[in-house]
């Protein structure tokens, strides 16, 4: 489910309160639409059985004993269900001898089966309540009472029937309107979390929101006014995002300070070396020149590793690149090497702009070097996440000889060149490489299309 950037997972806070809620309700609402369905049945129960001891009553006072002993009506019921047959409304007297029975014109040639009320209880006026099977398969509900009418030698038994299903039809009429509210209300109550959940959630949303600027370099903390709640948290944040960066600053003061520091002596040595012709001094000054190529490696990869951990880094890939390929073309012009450059205007990388042109310089210096007329430089977001984060994948072709694959893993070592007639230390792929790295992404080496190298540099990309 989701409301624009709102989503309700399995695994979201959202889930949970919805989940929940909605569990409790539902359970409340089932427990009160069966208890008021319990209710009505008891009280539409009740006025059936008063309505039937009313039609007892009435039946046992229109009764009487004639001149002869003969049980003998009166008048009729106010109730003209009792005058057609198998109506469902039925009345007999019965006395307790074997006599003869009067009933209603509606049992026709049948009797009430009092056989069904043996372990029934009579109440204290004598009446009986109990179901009974009716002419029609129908069930019954019947009360039944015993009198001693005057003139008459045995008790009679007084019996009014009345069809349960007129009573059951308002009961399941009540039950479906009853859990149809309750089912509209549920529905009501869940919209109403959702929308609540969504509110509540909201500044969590702005929290992720400004956590992602920062990430892509449009700010530096989390602004604005949060809740209660949150408060801290933003707080807290933006405390770690403020150490954070000044604990960079100071590994970048102390980089440069133990730099500025080597230096110096580095040079001194160098040139007493140059001072004491011979072995020894050669000896010396190798060294030298091999002690400040590691210092200035070591330095630089923590500059690196400085810079990819900074909060906020984001760099505008075309500009960088655009300008890479013109100086790269004017530099190689004499020997007509020709870059092409292709780029979307948007395309963001999450890091710092003088690492990429570091990588990206490296990269099309090396394929200015080996084309014949054409290198292709180009840059476009990667088709799939990396590392469960948007990239970027900047790649540079040539058209020169290529590099056999065998031999592509050694270039990509620290001071591997597979061809000593062209300038250079060897440095420049290991370089883009350790970067890269640093930057969690990777550089691989393949065939191009135009007959020479291709690389293709895998970098994070800023959120936009």
């Amino acid at each position: 489910m989701r409301f624009k950037n709102f989503r309700i997972g399995s695994d979201s806070l959202a889930f949970r309160l919805v989940a929940g809620a909605a569990l409790w309700s539902s359970i409340a609402l089932l427990a009160g639409g069966i208890i008021l369905s319990s209710i009505f049945r008891q009280s539409v129960e009740r006025s059936f059985d008063a309505r039937l001891d009313v039609l007892l009553g009435s039946l046992i006072a229109t009764t009487d004993v004639d001149d002869k002993g003969q049980i003998t009506r009166t008048r009729d019921l106010n109730e003209t269900r009792f005058d057609f047959a198998y109506s469902g409304w039925y009345w007999q007297i019965a006395p307790i001898a074997q006599r003869l029975a009067l009933r209603s014109r509606s049992l026709f040639d049948q009797s009430i089966d009092l056989s069904a009320a043996r372990d029934t209880e009579r109440d204290i006026s004598g009446a009986r309540f109990f179901d009974a099977p009716g002419p029609e398969k129908q069930t019954l509900r019947v009360i039944e009472r015993r009198v001693m009418l005057p003139g008459y030698d045995v008790p009679v038994s007084f019996t009014v029937a009345g069809d349960k299903a007129e009573m059951e039809a308002d009961i399941q009429s009540f039950n479906s309107t009853v859990f149809t509210a309750l089912a509209g209300l549920g529905l009501g109550i869940l919209v109403a979390l959702l929308i609540q959940v969504r509110f509540g959630l909201r500044p969590l949303e702005r929290v992720r929101r400004s956590l992602a600027s920062i990430r892509s370099g449009k700010a530096t903390r989390l602004d604005g006014k949060f809740p209660t709640e949150i408060e801290p948290l933003a707080d807290e944040i933006n405390s770690l995002l403020e150490g954070n960066r000044e604990v960079l600053e100071r590994a970048r003061t102390h980089v440069g300070n133990l730099a500025h520091a080597l230096k110096t002596p580095l040079s001194v040595l160098t040139n007493e070396a140059r001072s004491h012709p011979g072995e020894f001094g050669e000896q010396v000054s190798r060294a030298a020149v091999n002690m400040r190529e590691q210092i200035d490696h070591h330095l630089a990869r923590a500059r690196m590793a400085a810079s990819a951990n900074v909060f906020g880094a984001h760099t505008p890939v075309a500009h960088a690149l655009t300008r890479l390929g013109r100086a790269l073309e004017r530099i190689y012009a004499e020997r007509g090497v020709e870059v092409t450059v292709q780029c979307p205007e948007d395309l963001g990388f999450r890091g710092e702009a003088q690492d990429l042109e570091e990588m990206a310089g490296n990269l099309l210096d090396n394929a200015c070097k080996w084309a014949e007329s054409t290198v292709t430089l180009t840059a476009a977001p990667a088709s799939a996440p990396r590392k469960g984060r948007p990239a970027i994948i900047i790649t540079v072709e040539d058209d020169g000889p290529g590099v056999p694959e065998e031999q592509r893993k050694a270039a990509l070592k620290r001071g591997g060149r597979l061809d000593e007639t062209k300038p250079g230390s060897g440095l420049g792929l290991s370089i883009v490489t350790e970067i890269s790295e640093l930057y969690g992404g990777e550089l691989k080496l393949s065939e191009s299309a135009l007959g020479g190298l291709k690389a293709e540099l895998t970098l994070p990309a800023s959120s936009e």
